[in-house]
């Protein structure tokens, strides 16, 4: 490393998922300049999740030759409910309650560390990267196996009186409809999330429809991925393609309700699903979005998919860190 390298300042994102922990280093101008990615091992506890999140981002910074006294900062979304210092107060893919991941991961790796919902992360990373700050309102609803949000209200992350702003897959699109895991019915995460997609496939197997996905994984279609989706569309399957679009109606159902709540200048989906069925369910979203809006409102915003992908939670996790350190507010 030359003497101008060593006095360069870099900055850590980590996207933590129930099966990957995917983390980013950056340069001072947010730059991505490589990644790193391990799997999770939830089942090993805690304390085992915390020494594989700090080897990931070790061994990145060790691929760089990056010093100690060069990272600034780690920022980090992690899943469910964060306190204000750092604790994760339940995360249920993690099987995690009340656990001190800020101080844990600061006694590690010896530099600042900042959590933040992976939600609110992913959109702050879009809302930074993508739209360059631009939209003074934007919210990003995210399909993955289950549905979350993260809001920019006032070009300010929006937590809420008590930190859980942006459950948009819990807002009940169905009174009488299906039992969700949080107790409700009739959730919007039940209609369009990658498990719940999976769900009503499986459901019209078992009902006597055909699908490729029932010979694709051997009966098994837990096991399947979202491009396993797509994969059978393209091939002509009927059952996939109709539960898809039924996803995509409800999704853009739920997009017009945060439209009418909350008149953003942009709605941006991203996640598994919208990154491998973009092209299936965006025409299907802005349509429906549309024509559900309050009328006179149905032209003032714009509904568009996020092309960061899994970058989308590192850039945020990134941002986060280097808004801290520079002592801004959100």
């Amino acid at each position: 490393m030359s003497e101008e390298q060593s006095k360069e300042h870099y900055y850590l994102g980590v996207d933590l998922g129930g099966a990957k922990i995917l983390a980013g280093v950056f340069g001072a101008d947010l730059r991505l300049l490589g990644k790193n990615k391990i799997r999770t091992k939830p089942e090993r506890g805690f304390e085992e999740v915390v020494q594989r999140i700090s080897r990931c981002v070790l061994e990145l910074v060790d691929d760089f030759d990056i010093k100690p006294e060069q990272m600034r900062g780690l920022g980090i979304g992690a899943p469910g409910s964060i306190a204000p210092d750092g604790d994760v107060i339940f995360a249920g893919n993690l099987k995690w309650e009340n656990v001190p991941l800020k101080k844990k991961l600061e006694e590690r790796l010896r530099i600042p560390v900042f959590i933040e919902n992976d939600c609110n992360i992913a959109a702050l990373g879009i809302y930074h990267k993508e739209l360059k700050g631009v939209p003074e309102n934007m919210v990003g609803i995210f399909l993955g196996t289950g549905v979350g949000a993260g809001l920019i209200l006032n070009r300010q992350l929006y937590r809420g009186s008590h930190l859980t702003a942006g459950e948009i897959g819990h807002t009940v699109l169905d009174v009488n409809g299906e039992k969700c895991n949080c107790g409700n019915r009739g959730c919007f995460e039940l209609f369009a999330s990658r498990s719940a997609i999976f769900r009503k496939i499986d459901k019209a197997i078992q009902e006597g429809e055909k699908s490729l996905l029932a010979t694709m994984s051997d009966g098994k279609l837990e096991d399947l991925r979202s491009g396993d989706l797509l994969k059978a569309m393209n091939r002509g399957d009927k059952c996939v393609a109709k539960v898809v679009d039924e996803a995509a109606e409800y999704t853009g159902i739920a997009v017009a309700n945060v439209v009418n709540l909350l008149n953003p200048d942009v709605i941006v989906l991203g996640g598994g699903i919208i990154d491998a069925l973009e092209e299936r369910m965006m025409p299907i979203i802005e349509r429906v979005s549309h024509e559900h809006a309050f009328p006179g409102t149905e032209n003032s915003f714009k509904v568009q998919s996020s092309k960061l992908g899994d970058d989308a939670g590192i850039t945020g996790a990134a941002v986060l860190a280097k808004q801290k350190l520079e002592g801004r507010v959100f």
